[in-house]
């Protein structure tokens, strides 16, 4: 697996790059927008680290760079911006997961782990997994190519958990997710939308499902059949 860290801070690239060439990644370095965009486009990268405060431009600019010019690797977002509504930007703006400053570096890894085993077609303006897919861009979501009745919010949610299939989300993170500017998504809002979401999904025969992980959050699971 190969890494670029784009950080501007050379102590950060060092500690960084320490922790994770210990845990057997490649790791390239970018302290830029234009490095990052540069390597980006030259090397077939597994994951991207990115930082916001570059000297050159700001990440959340660049990553939407990526994403229009067909980037569809994950992307880990890490700033010492920590608001709810910078968490939003960074998503929307294409990132897979959002870490603020300072972190432990064993989370580090650990989100890295979970981004990487994320199946490959769960990145881009179109996800897919299991027999559901999800089409940004349109604003529909369909299982077994049959249309899915779902409000906004629910596409959102659908979204959220199916870039990290697999793995579980906590509550809290859906929360900071699905808030809107100004407005803080309640945890009871968010049961609501996960319950409304999931008899979507067994009303339409999907072999996908939504499990509570008590205590903690959620997780999307394929159903066999």
């Amino acid at each position: 697996m190969r890494l670029l860290l784009v950080e501007d801070s050379g102590r950060l690239q060092e500690l960084l790059g320490e922790t994770l060439r210990q845990a057997g990644y490649g790791l390239d370095l970018a302290g830029t927008v234009a490095d990052m965009l540069e390597c980006a486009a030259s090397v077939p990268y597994d994951l991207l680290i990115v930082d916001l405060g570059l000297p050159d431009g700001d990440g959340i600019d660049a990553i939407n760079t990526l994403r229009n010019n067909g980037f569809n690797k994950p992307i880990l977002i890490i700033t010492a911006r920590g608001s709810v509504d910078d968490r939003i930007s960074g998503l929307d703006s294409g990132a897979d997961d959002y870490l603020p400053k300072p972190f432990n570096h064993g989370e580090l890894l650990a989100r890295v782990r979970a981004l990487l085993r994320r199946p490959g077609d769960l990145s881009g303006p179109v996800l897919r997994f299991g027999s559901v897919t999800v089409d940004e861009a349109a604003a529909e979501a369909h299982s077994g190519g049959k249309l899915l009745d779902l409000r906004l919010s629910e596409r959102r949610l659908l979204v959220v958990l199916m870039r990290r299939a697999g793995a579980v989300v906590a509550k809290a993170s859906i929360e900071s997710a699905l808030s809107e500017q100004g407005r803080e998504l309640s945890s009871n809002a968010v049961e609501a939308l996960v319950s409304r979401t999931r008899k979507v999904l067994v009303d339409s025969g999907s072999d996908v499902s939504i499990e509570t992980v008590r205590g903690v959050g959620y997780v999307m699971k394929t159903i066999a059949k």
